[in-house]
């Protein structure tokens, strides 16, 4: 703490990073080349540095969560408490906005002994590595909230639900995994829905199924973009299906 109380980038009341030190731009384009490193495969993601109270992390437990542009960090945050026994990482291409996370989730280990030691965040472009950080079937929950919507025509292959990248997903999805979607636009709104009810391996939730699902109470309500859009009045479109196997 006598750190924080010295560094400015800190809040002294909370201990948590003060987020105007790290503002950047609302998306990235997911089709230029950063560099960072990204793992061959896998089995070659070091897990321990992510999650190191599991000292003994030996790959039989594995991450099951993956909040894809996970901004920062609400969702994980409060999923965190939910799901204490499960694995989750956060998935962010801006540089600043991951470390932001990372600096906030350490900063609750230590505030909340005990607690969100299970929430991690990688730098990486979802778009092109998924596969580099899982394995099939592996994941039974993704997350995609308030994603870019990429609104010109031409812009479309950037965004992050597509017909292309649900075989993706599909593949490092167990059967009955959800992915979760939800944006204030409209237009994306009915793009996500159309991507996944036109794909042989989702299909969507029930309404009774959705009620019962208290992380569907999250979407508009844990992050930042969701929060903005409750208080500017604003609507909210989601998608939520399940991963199942096509019929032949």
């Amino acid at each position: 703490m006598l750190e924080n109380e010295a560094n400015p980038t800190f809040s002294k009341s909370t201990g948590l990073p003060r987020k105007r030190f790290y503002r950047a731009r609302a998306h990235s384009n997911p089709l230029s080349d950063c560099h960072f490193p990204v793992p061959v495969s896998p089995g070659h993601v070091d897990y321990s540095l992510h999650y190191p109270q599991f000292d003994q992390f030996d790959g039989s437990k594995k991450v099951k969560f993956a909040d894809i542009g996970c901004g920062f960090g609400g969702l994980l945050i409060s999923l965190s408490t939910l799901f204490p026994n499960t694995l989750m990482i956060g998935m962010e291409l801006r540089d600043k906005v991951t470390e932001y996370v990372k600096e906030r989730i350490l900063a609750l280990r230590v505030t909340n002994p005990g607690q969100y030691q299970n929430a991690s965040v990688v730098r990486t472009n979802s778009m092109k590595y998924i596969p580099n950080y899982f394995e099939k079937g592996q994941l039974s929950k993704m997350f995609f909230l308030f994603p870019d919507p990429h609104f010109k025509e031409k812009n479309h292959r950037r965004r992050v639900i597509s017909p292309h990248l649900l075989d993706e997903y599909a593949y490092v999805l167990e059967v009955g995994g959800i992915i979760y979607t939800i944006t204030d636009v409209e237009e994306l709104g009915d793009w996500m829905k159309a991507c996944l009810e036109n794909h042989p391996m989702f299909e969507a939730l029930k309404a009774e199924e959705l009620e019962a699902d208290p992380v569907v109470k999250l979407l508009s309500s844990a992050t930042e973009e969701g929060q903005k859009v409750a208080r500017n009045g604003g609507q909210t479109f989601q998608a939520v299906y399940r991963r199942i196997v096509p019929s032949l």
